[in-house]
């Protein structure tokens, strides 16, 4: 078993899925904590090339914010494959994108942030992190529930109670539209980051890498590349 290590209160664990989001929170997580680890879920995607993503865009991150490399720590991953197969959404599965019966999209997996941070929590405290970082957001959250703010500050308060000690979520995007996600990361990293973000990030949810556009790679249809793509446009054009 490996030793517990003690909290540092200047480190932070990202919940990092190699996207657009996760990457500029990353890139912001760097700017304010002196130690940062990221942490991936491997829970039976459609398509790998998200998994692929992450590891590109951790290495291109050094790069674009050579200032900052030193602060970044290890990876980790995690197999939840067997919670992934419960939900048999459009992201697990061969199904379509569409809206359900509920008004909630196909591509929503049930719970999926509720397992994320309770899996993210109890890694940072084995590696003695302080605080979670996580990439939801309000404004764009496509019908997702988990990532309204009600959600993520019932999920801090049950994870402090849990583990009997404080355990902050720290959402940098959660009131911003795409628009002010893209503005952002170029406050932060400028250009480099910018460029970073357009070529390596992956956020499409065909698990399209063959269509390059201005704001990235994607099929340009699914929800997820529509919300790049006009946020992008309106960041350029304002």
């Amino acid at each position: 078993m490996s030793e517990i290590q003690p909290v540092s209160s200047s480190s932070a664990l990202v919940l990092f899925s190699g996207g657009q989001d996760s990457a500029t929170c990353l890139a912001w997580t760097l700017e304010r904590y002196e130690r940062v680890e990221t942490v991936g879920f491997d829970y039976g995607q459609r398509h790998a090339v998200e998994m692929a993503a992450r590891l590109t865009v951790r290495e291109a991150m050094g790069r674009a914010l050579p200032e900052l490399a030193g602060r970044l720590g290890p990876d980790h991953v995690i197999d939840l494959t067997g919670f992934g197969a419960i939900g048999e959404t459009a992201l697990t599965s061969e199904r379509a994108i569409e809206i359900d019966a509920r008004g909630l999209p196909t591509t929503f997996v049930p719970g999926r942030n509720l397992v994320f941070l309770s899996v993210a929590a109890a890694l940072a405290d084995r590696r003695g992190l302080a605080v979670l970082v996580g990439g939801m957001c309000e404004t764009d959250y496509s019908g997702y529930p988990d990532c309204r703010r009600t959600t993520i500050d019932a999920m801090a308060r049950a994870l402090s109670l849990g583990l009997d000690k404080p355990v902050p979520i720290e959402t940098p995007l959660m009131g911003l539209n795409k628009a002010q996600t893209w503005a952002l990361a170029h406050q932060i990293g400028g250009r480099r980051l910018v460029d970073l973000i357009i070529e390596d990030s992956h956020t499409c949810y065909l698990g399209d890498r063959e269509h390059r556009h201005v704001w990235g790679y994607g099929c340009g249809t699914c929800p997820a590349c529509e919300l790049r793509a006009a946020g992008h446009a309106e960041w350029v054009g304002g």
